[in-house]
């Protein structure tokens, strides 16, 4: 007698669902609240941004990079001519020279700060329907302007042989003069940019504000025709200081370190202070953009 074999009842059950992952975004706890690991996460996002923000910022423009060159020229020549007329002091640097150095850093710092004021206004796409790190969208636009520095700087580098100006070995002070401009410029940016989204009439006061800078700022002058009495107060101002050392590297004149000390100070807090704004401001934007 043999025994039946059994067999395991067939079951039509389906398969096991996957489990799911439940991915929850909060605020960032903290005065300034930023996420770094985030954004070290998400950094070829950023690269890709950049190089759309500059795409965009020539695309069917006549003379393209161009534009990097003429505008700082073009001020040159002004200002040379107001320098002579008003008998301004150079300290012995060509005229030139002089104009054009300090146009450099200021010609980024005054684009960085227009155009990032609006860079969020203008893409409300990105505020509203998806989800990325916020602080590249002004990020992007003023890191853009990088390019344009580093091409003005060639035809800077043509008039100091142009006048036989000899580059010092204090000239590597450009690289952390840099980093300051870049970082000054990004605190302002990340201030206007997040303060647009919330009150719109302050895209009016930008243009004022950049004016204001430009008349506060060594562009056309020098600090020493103050004296010692006004000039400490033109010192707060980053830009004063990032201006002056910069035209100190290129020339070989004495860079002033303690007003260079004190406008790093400011430029340093302006950073921070426009990274807590933008971070507080930053969770309520898809309501307010």
């Amino acid at each position: 007698m043999t025994q039946a074999a059994t067999h395991a009842p067939a079951t039509d059950a389906p398969p096991p669902a996957p489990e799911l992952r439940e991915l929850v975004i909060e605020p960032k706890r903290g005065w300034i609240g930023v996420d770094w690991g985030e954004l070290v996460r998400h950094r070829d996002l950023l690269g890709f941004l950049i190089w759309r923000d500059f795409k965009v910022r020539y695309k069917q423009t006549v003379l393209g990079l161009g534009w990097a060159i003429l505008q700082p020229v073009f001020f040159m020549l002004v200002f040379w001519l107001v320098g002579a007329s008003a008998g301004i002091d150079t300290g012995g640097v060509p005229k030139p020279v002089f104009y054009f150095a300090g146009l450099l850093p200021w010609t980024f710092f005054a684009v960085g700060v227009q155009l990032s004021s609006q860079c969020l206004v203008n893409q409300q796409h990105l505020l509203t329907k998806v989800y990325l790190p916020r602080l590249f969208i002004p990020t992007s636009v003023i890191v853009v302007g990088l390019i344009d520095l580093a091409v003005a700087g060639v035809i800077l580098a043509i008039i100091m042989g142009v006048y036989q100006v000899v580059p010092p070995t204090q000239i590597a002070m450009v690289v952390p003069l840099g980093v300051l401009l870049l970082g000054f410029t990004l605190g302002v940016g990340y201030l206007f940019s997040s303060l647009t989204v919330a009150y719109r009439d302050l895209r009016y006061i930008v243009p004022f504000f950049v004016q204001a800078m430009m008349f506060l700022s060594p562009v056309i002058y020098p600090v020493s025709i103050f004296g010692d009495t006004w000039a400490w107060v033109l010192k707060l101002n980053p830009m004063t200081a990032i201006i002056e050392s910069f035209r100190a590297a290129v020339t070989g004149t004495p860079i002033d370190w303690l007003g260079l000390g004190m406008g790093a100070g400011v430029g340093v807090l302006t950073l921070f202070v426009g990274l807590a704004v933008f971070r507080r401001i930053e969770r309520r934007f898809a309501d307010i953009a």
